[in-house]
């Protein structure tokens, strides 16, 4: 059970990524008075877990409906986790497109690029519907991953909090080492739900054959 929670934890601290959203909120909020800021860092967080917890509820609902086998979501889930784990890796810790835009509106800044697709990243979507699968998964199990998920958010929220002091100590690039390194474990658990779900998708199909 330990190890479930800290695969779940690691998994979901390195999609949401926490460290690596603070040069974008600061980017954000540059100018900013800490009245603002704040503001800000709140409403991206209450955003982020709303549109976590759709998914995490309804995700599934939806492939359902449109008909598309859970092994099927895990491989292609997989391959885009392990597609945004490499951009960690290879690429900046943030895409520079989302560090860019600049807004007047806070609820702008809030919502895009901060929330969405900063710390609601698409591999955070997939990985929230991945970790919630209604058949591996009962409700005490997910509302334990909910209960994770909300946590990595509210230490996100902290972060950001003490976004600028944390820059002055770690710099950009220390940001950046640590965006690799947790690029590197996702990496890993991408390449792990891209097996498991072409060895469910075979043993389905060996089952109906």
């Amino acid at each position: 059970m330990l190890e479930l929670l800290l695969t779940q934890f690691v998994l979901l601290w390195a999609v949401i990524d926490p460290v690596g959203s603070i040069p974008v909120f600061l980017s954000q909020t540059q100018g900013m008075s800490a009245s603002q800021q704040r503001r800000v860092a709140i409403k991206a967080i209450v955003i982020s877990a709303l549109t976590l917890m759709f998914f995490l509820i309804a995700g599934q609902v939806l492939l359902e409906a449109m008909a598309v086998p859970l092994p099927a979501f895990q491989v292609a889930g997989g391959l885009v986790l392990l597609l945004f784990a490499l951009t960690m890796i290879f690429g900046q810790s943030k895409p520079d497109s989302e560090m860019a835009m600049q807004d007047e509106n806070l609820w702008d800044k809030a919502v895009y690029p901060l929330a969405i697709p900063s710390i609601a990243s698409p591999g955070a979507m997939l990985a929230i519907v991945l970790l919630t699968d209604n058949d591996r998964f009962g409700l005490s199990q997910q509302a334990i991953t909910a209960g994770i998920m909300l946590t990595v958010l509210l230490i996100t929220l902290l972060l950001l909090l003490l976004a600028n002091p944390i820059q002055r100590v770690i710099g950009a690039a220390g940001a950046a080492i640590i965006s690799r390194v947790m690029g590197l474990i996702l990496a890993s658990v991408a390449m792990n739900e891209l097996l498991s779900g072409l060895h469910s998708y075979f043993t389905q199909l060996h089952a109906l054959s």
